[in-house]
Parts: C-alpha cells; structure tokens; sequence
C-alpha cells in the first residue's frame, strides 16, 4: 500500500518528478515514457481527512504501507496513522523522505533515505538549500538502529560516479554495511540532463563498491516486478 502524502517539500529539485506525477510511477506501465510528455501538473486540490483515510484502509489486508510524498515527513498526522497502521493491521511501515526534517519514527520500520547529494555546492544548485540537516539527520537515524537505506540519483553532467562516490563515502563512514542504492535518472520536461545510461551507473555502483557493502542499481532498462498498482482514491 502506497500512502501519497501531499505537503510542500522541504526541497526544490529541479527534476522532482512530482511536478509531473503527481501520485505514484507503479500507475503507468511505462512511466518514464508517460512523464517525458507530460505538462507540469497542477497540484492537487482535494484531500482526505484522517478518518477518511482509514476507511478507505479498513477493508485490506496490508503487509507493508509505503509513505511517500513530496515529503511525507512534514504531515503531522504520520505518527498517528504509522501507530495505527501498527496496531491494526501490523504493517511493516517505509518512509520514503529527503530527510531534512526528522519526524517522529517511532512506528516507522524502515527509511529509504534519499541523499541528493554530498557537496554542498551540488546539493544547493539542485535542491536551491544547503544539505546540512539532512546529513546529521541520515547520521542520527543510523543510530537509532532503524532498517535505513540509502538512494542517490545519477544525473549526467550534474550529479555523476565521482558525487556518488563521496555520498558513499560519507554513509560509509556511518556504516559500511547500509543498503546503498543508486538510481538512473530518466529525463523530465525543462529540465537539461539527458538519461543516465547502463554503463554510467554500473560504473559509478563500482566507485561505491570501494566503500560500501551492499550496493544495488535501479536501470531504465529493469521491469516492475509485481503486479501493477491500482489506484483507490
């Protein structure tokens, strides 16, 4: 289950894809085709109360609830309905987060932390703010002792291999054995950067490799696995 949570983001990067998308990739069957070609999309103007929400849970059977967003940490509710989703359906929770603002994890089992970059001077020119919190907040969350993960986009001409390398280094030097996960970037209207290829990612896999246990690869080329999503509100 894929919780959608729409706030404004703590960042402003320029290829979000939100601007595009405005809930989730597993709709489409080809969703980077489907976003290439799009409009910037107005966002959305109608949400669910709480309760509304957990009508609409009621009747599913939920193994694990995926919080995304824009940034699902900034809802004030995420506690209330991480803790809820805990006791009533004993779901394995994910939060999906940029991590500059650090909620309330308590009933969060896993956080896939996304970290644009380690130089700041990168960071700034493709969120528009410093990464300064995010950084000590990735630091602070390994020590809790939650499942955490971390991702980083590869974005040619912007954020390449020798970036990623520094962002490995830096989740190294926190634990060596943190997933690590490296991301191709695919192209979206207005923004310059073309698609990352196979070979650029595989060779930056390899830089992190040096410093990292566990590093995987997220290719345009690999298919869904699992069925496709359905959309219920």
């Amino acid at each position: 289950m894929d919780i959608h949570i729409w706030t404004k983001c703590t960042l402003d990067c320029r290829a979000c894809y939100t601007n595009w998308e405005l809930y989730d990739f597993s709709l489409y069957d080809d969703a980077t085709t489907e976003i290439m070609n799009r409009e910037r999309q107005t966002p959305p103007d109608k949400f669910l109360t709480y309760d509304e929400v957990i009508n609409l849970l009621t009747p599913l059977k939920i193994k694990y609830a995926v919080f995304m967003g824009t940034e699902a940490a900034l809802d004030p509710e995420l506690p209330r309905l991480t803790k809820e989703l805990h006791e009533k359906w004993h779901s394995y929770n994910i939060l999906l987060t940029n991590g500059i603002v650090m909620p309330d994890l308590t009933d969060i089992d896993q956080v896939i932390f996304s970290i644009k970059a380690f130089s700041e001077d990168i960071y700034r020119k493709y969120t528009g703010r410093n990464n300064k919190s995010a950084l000590k907040n990735f630091a602070e969350i390994a020590r809790m002792g939650k499942n955490l993960h971390a991702e980083v986009v590869l974005i040619p001409e912007l954020i390449e291999a020798e970036e990623i390398e520094k962002v490995a280094e830096f989740v190294a030097s926190i634990d060596p054995n943190i997933p690590f996960r490296i991301d191709a970037y695919f192209p979206v209207p207005e923004c310059p950067w073309r698609a990352a290829s196979n070979a650029e990612v595989e060779y930056a896999a390899e830089l992190a490799k040096k410093h990292m246990k566990q590093v995987t690869i997220l290719t345009l080329d690999m298919k869904r696995i699992g069925d496709k999503a359905v959309r219920i509100f």
